[in-house]
């Protein structure tokens, strides 16, 4: 099984991006997806969670900017990212938990700069 990102890129202060995350070769059923983002000498940090239903967790630096949806048929997760601050920059990884396992995706880079 394996996820596979995109959407990563250089974006301005005030602007836009969506990420998404595909995956293949899980059989069984999502029960979480969610993103993540690290930058260099921090912990890598929950950014947004989707659990069972519409149950969403957002980290409180993103609240009211970034969403958080999911394709069930696609077995795909996006995050749509608005009004990115400088602060955002960081590589943004997919997470998804099935039956017992975890998956992730390579990471995306997000880079917020004018």
């Amino acid at each position: 099984a394996q996820l596979m990102e995109s959407g990563g890129g250089l974006v301005q202060p005030g602007g836009s991006l969506r990420l998404s995350c595909a995956a293949s070769g899980i059989t069984f059923s999502i029960y979480v997806m969610a993103w993540y983002r690290q930058t260099p000498g921090k912990q890598r940090e929950l950014v947004a969670r989707l659990s069972v239903g519409t149950i969403t967790t957002y980290v409180d630096s993103v609240k009211g900017r970034f969403t958080i949806s999911r394709d069930n048929a696609k077995n795909a997760v996006y995050l749509q990212m608005n009004n990115l601050k400088p602060d955002d920059t960081a590589v943004y990884y997919c997470y998804m938990a099935s039956s017992g396992l975890t998956y992730w995706g390579q990471g995306t880079q997000v880079t917020v700069s004018s």
